[in-house]
């Protein structure tokens, strides 16, 4: 699934899309545009254009103006794969969209067609992505880009969870999955089980220091998939830093892979 670097790169492709006339919308795949009808959607915003558009952590949305008031929010999730389509300008390009082969127009799930001619479009060949409305994104955590240190000390460090696990919720922060928490547990030198409260406030900072240079590296170099460790997250490798061994385990429910010697 899309984490943060990933929506971020959609969402910087998504503002060419803004302050354009908006003059069709389909919006006829009821199941990515669920729970609205076919029509709901393009009923409530043709006319309009798209004015900003929002990121935190892996949610995105637009605002909208609908003939000079302020029209509803319209929220764009990419599911497992999607990618967002802005005239030909395509984001994120990750692994999982290389060599695709032919692009069958029914995997455009939700496409909006501005009066000049562009459109937006919601590319999605697994049609694991959602549309909709006035998204409630009001439950999450501080955007895991933007967070400041004494809040992730915070809230981070609470709890006897295991780390990755704090890290992975998303009311806690938004925006980390299974990758990034690998890459930045790793760049931490920390295990993934350490229960959280167990942290010093210096394996914190630690932390801390560590996912914000992850997320600027991801977003640069175009996804979490260009983290240092992910290549070698597998039964055959070595730490690229110590060179011992991975291991392998489920931590807060999820696949993990961490250094023998420097996480343990």
């Amino acid at each position: 699934m899309p984490e943060l670097p990933e929506v971020e790169l959609a969402r910087t492709v998504l503002r060419d899309a803004l302050h354009r006339e908006i003059a069709s919308i389909d919006d006829n795949d009821d199941w990515v545009c669920r729970p609205h009808p076919p029509g709901q959607i393009a009923a409530a915003l043709v006319g309009g254009e798209l004015t900003a558009a929002h990121r935190r952590g892996k949610t995105m949305w637009c605002e909208t103006s609908v003939r000079g008031d302020a029209g509803p929010e319209l929220g764009i999730h990419l599911g497992m794969g999607g990618q967002i389509v802005v005239d030909g300008k395509v984001g994120p390009t990750g692994p999982e969209h290389r060599n695709p082969g032919a692009r069958k127009p029914e995997w455009d799930r939700f496409t909006v067609n501005f009066a000049d001619g562009g459109s937006l479009r919601l590319f999605d060949k697994r049609r694991l992505g959602r549309v909709r409305l006035d998204p409630d994104h009001e439950a999450l955590g501080p955007d895991a880009e933007v967070i400041t240190r004494d809040e992730f000390r915070t809230r981070v460090g609470r709890g006897h969870s295991a780390v990755k696990a704090r890290l992975l919720d998303q009311t806690v922060l938004a925006g980390v999955g299974n990758l990034l928490a690998d890459e930045t547990l790793w760049q931490a030198s920390i295990s993934p089980a350490t229960p959280a409260d167990e942290l010093r406030p210096k394996d914190l900072d630690r932390l801390y220091d560590s996912l914000e240079s992850s997320l600027k590296a991801a977003i640069a170099h175009g996804g979490v998939h260009t983290g240092e460790v992910v290549p070698y997250r597998n039964a055959d490798a070595a730490c690229p830093r110590c060179g011992s061994h991975m291991l392998h385990g489920t931590v807060g429910g999820r696949s993990t892979w961490w250094c023998a010697k420097e996480q343990r």
